[in-house]
């Protein structure tokens, strides 16, 4: 049974949304004494990209050592200073497995779950839902629920970074396109702007030219383009062969990679 904290951690089923972040090894620093956690890992170790509105969920492993008897245990994401000014992700998670084995008196179990993050659900000190400001790396952490009654929590080493989702449009053209004349490439890049709860014109980004000939899986970056300050994108190209045209972004630490839909241009 997974137990609801304070500062945003919800009980529930599997929701749909959330997050990445890195593997941490090294065991974490007891606050009470008696419980520990390493090996935590978020979404596989890849950063956390969330929408405007759509949930979404994302695997966490942890192993957690225990020297007491536990009810229960998580591992969480925060801001702020735990235990007093902080506010977490608010997540539902449920549990694919935990595996337990003893040694030397230790209890250790190496649990798989499933957690769940809604872009548009936060705690209430934090407005209620995810602001742009929340694109950052979150500070962990993992606590214990002890037979006995009381709780120990754990400050842990390794951060969860969130990212804005990003979405890129593409348009080639004319079509057909003469062998040798000048085909034009146009798009728009946008990301998610949690504080408004839409998606905006993302300006002055480097964005990649991308192309697959007809008949081929393989797409290659041919040129770079910058979007405009309001977002757009506009370059051109000598029409060689018939084949299919998108744009690619990379990202950055706030904003997450995303490829266009491909256009396909018949060359003649």
């Amino acid at each position: 049974m997974r137990r609801g904290l304070g500062f945003g951690l919800l009980s529930g089923a599997i929701g749909v949304g959330l997050v990445a972040t890195t593997a941490m090894t090294a065991e974490a620093t007891t606050y009470e004494g008696g419980v520990s956690f390493s090996n935590v890992v978020f979404n596989n170790g890849n950063p956390i990209v969330v929408g405007t509105t759509n949930k979404v969920s994302v695997p966490l492993t942890f192993t957690v050592k225990s020297t007491s008897a536990l009810d229960d245990w998580e591992v969480f994401a925060y801001r702020g200073t735990l235990g007093k000014s902080d506010y977490g992700l608010a997540l539902s998670e449920i549990e694919y497995s935990c595996s337990k084995s003893t040694s030397g008196g230790v209890t250790i179990r190496a649990c798989k779950r499933e957690i769940s993050i809604d872009p548009r659900h936060m705690p209430s000190g934090n407005g209620g839902s995810l602001v742009n400001g929340d694109a950052t790396a979150w500070k962990t952490a993992g606590r214990g629920y002890k037979t006995s009654g009381s709780a120990d929590t754990d400050g842990l080493s390794g951060t969860v970074t969130l990212q804005r989702y990003s979405r890129l449009t593409a348009n080639a053209s004319p079509e057909p396109a003469v062998k040798g004349k000048k085909i034009t490439v146009t798009g728009v890049v946008q990301r998610a702007d949690w504080s408004a709860h839409k998606y905006v014109n993302y300006g002055d980004r480097k964005v990649y030219l991308q192309f697959k000939p007809s008949g081929s899986d393989t797409y290659t970056s041919v040129k770079y383009a910058y979007a405009s300050s309001t977002g757009k994108l506009s370059t051109t190209v000598t029409a060689d062969k018939s084949g299919t045209w998108r744009w690619k972004y990379y990202g950055n630490s706030t904003t997450g990679a995303s490829t266009s839909t491909g256009d396909s241009v018949t060359v003649g």
